[in-house]
């Protein structure tokens, strides 16, 4: 039989679990790392704009409290700006990190000390325009100076002069670009090795999963003894999963096989009922040709012919009356239960097998009372099926032995003889149907009927017997019939050997008995 393996490169796409899981925790941490890195570098940018803004704020403040106008300034000579001007290195640069201008009340930038505006000043004053603006707020703005970003601040002077005060911010900008570049490296390097451990830990954690697979793939082959095995590290939820589906396999094949058992104890059962039935309607079609051809002239041919179908009718009405017991026992027929002393049916039973064997020993172990609740009737009839086996195929002069008794919660009653007994092969089919050993007489459905009974009684039939030890049926009933398992059929296992002894209170053992067969 051809199983289907496992691939271990399938399944792998996008729309797999292992892909969806794989891609869910990726994008989960590249969400956090973004996240993450968003709110450092807004957290980075504001603590550094923070301490620019502080200090133009402070030399804002300082500088416009000293109520001076900017000739008393000039005289002075007091103003960080004026380093641009005395400083050769700072005039090199094309973009200073501090910007100081003064300007008008039309907002053009005018000379200090007889310097004229160098041309980073001019450019600050054309970015602000109206100096007026950052007077009304008390926070610095954000402009731009020949392509260099600034946070600038202004201040009056007593003599209407504005001061423009600026700090150049490329430095925050360039240490915050830095920053996001090297967490976004760190977080692809995460993102990566996050995929790699994932796709390895789910792959393992699915392995479970895909022995299920495998396992629902070698089923619906055919192969119905398959079971998921057991993961060396197994997960609670994925562990109860393949419990239940091993669970679940278990009945399924359970109840294939008892369909498949009862599909063939049916074919069986309607070949031998055909079988049976064929060979009396055999004889009585024959015995009507004859009479119709005019065959039978004398008076006692007629006569025998007559006698042998009426024989074989008589055959074929008890073979049909057997079949409709069993097909009402299969149906599981409700019982008509009662309070049944089991003694007096023993008794009652030997008192007619003395009758119609009067010459046969017959020895009674069924004193005082054993109550049980059961169907009566259901019970005569095993009692009548057991001894007319005993009858059928034993000789009249060999013992039997019957009783009853109490083991607990459970009553018995047997019935034994020291006939020839039945060899291992019979004894295994005792209880099928249609089954007589050696092709003895009777319908073979004694002994099914039986078994039919006792388990629709909630109990169970032994048997035990040997070649030349005889046979022993012993009947064990609960004393409160249980109910029939939903899967009981017809065809029970039969236990033979030493295990089934008749359990009455100070009864000796059964014997072994005779060749008892399936009868009518």
């Amino acid at each position: 039989m051809r199983l289907r393996r496992r691939n271990p490169g399938r399944g792998w796409g996008i729309h797999s679990l292992r892909g969806q899981l794989t891609l869910a925790n990726v994008v989960l941490l590249a969400l956090g790392i973004v996240a993450a890195t968003a709110v450092s570098v807004m957290g980075m940018r504001y603590y550094l704009l923070d301490q620019i803004d502080t200090e133009l704020t402070r030399t804002r403040d300082s500088l416009g409290g000293t109520e001076l106008t900017l000739r008393q300034i000039d005289s002075l000579s007091v103003l960080r700006f004026f380093r641009d001007r005395v400083d050769p290195d700072r005039n090199r640069e094309d973009d200073p990190d501090s910007i100081f201008a003064a300007v008008n009340t039309r907002g053009e930038p005018v000379g200090v000390l007889g310097f004229a505006p160098t041309d980073a000043q001019r450019a600050l004053a054309d970015a602000v325009g109206d100096a007026r603006t950052l007077l009304q707020d008390p926070e610095p703005h954000d402009v731009t100076v020949r392509g260099a970003a600034y946070r600038v601040t202004a201040t009056r002077l007593a003599d209407g002069t504005y001061i423009l005060i600026a700090g150049s911010t490329e430095a925050v900008h360039d240490g915050i670009a830095k920053a996001v570049k090297f967490d976004l490296a760190i977080g692809t390097l995460l993102l990566l090795l996050l995929a790699c451990l994932t796709m390895f830990s789910v792959r393992r954690r699915m392995r479970p999963l895909e022995d299920m697979v495998e396992t629902s793939s070698a089923i619906a082959e055919g192969d119905l003894t398959r079971r998921v095995p057991s993961s060396r590290d197994p997960i609670l939820e994925v562990e109860q999963l393949r419990l239940a589906l091993n669970s679940m396999l278990h009945q399924v094949e359970s109840a294939y096989r008892t369909r498949e058992r009862s599909a063939a104890q049916l074919r069986r059962f309607v070949a031998d009922a055909s079988h049976e039935l064929r060979t009396p309607l055999a004889a009585i079609r024959g015995y009507l040709q004859l009479y119709d051809r005019g065959i039978l002239r004398e008076p006692a041919e007629r006569k025998r012919a007559w006698d042998r179908m009426m024989a074989e009718s008589d055959r074929m009405g008890r073979l049909v009356d057997e079949l409709l017991v069993l097909a009402r026992l299969d149906q599981r027929p409700e019982l008509r239960l009662r309070n049944v002393d089991l003694c007096r049916l023993v008794r009652d039973a030997a008192e007619d097998l003395r009758v119609q064997q009067p010459d046969r020993p017959v020895t009674v172990d069924a004193d005082g009372s054993v109550l049980v609740r059961a169907d009566e009737s259901g019970l005569r009839q095993v009692l009548g099926n057991l001894l007319g086996n005993v009858r059928t195929h034993t000789p009249a002069d060999v013992p039997v032995r019957l009783g009853a008794g109490r083991t607990g919660e459970a009553v018995r009653l047997w019935v034994a003889d020291e006939g020839p007994g039945l060899a291992p092969e019979d004894a295994a089919r005792v209880f099928d149907r249609f089954f007589r050993a050696g092709g003895g007489a009777g319908s073979g459905l004694g002994m099914a009927i039986v078994q039919g009974v006792v388990r629709a009684h909630g109990g169970e039939v032994t048997v035990r017997t040997a070649p030349g030890e005889g046979l022993a049926v012993t009947v064990t009933l609960p004393v409160r019939p249980a109910p029939l398992p939903a899967d009981g059929d017809a065809d029970g296992d039969v236990t033979g050997g030493a295990g089934s002894t008749p359990g009455a209170a100070g009864a000796e053992e059964a014997p072994a008995s005779g060749g008892n067969t399936p009868s009518g």
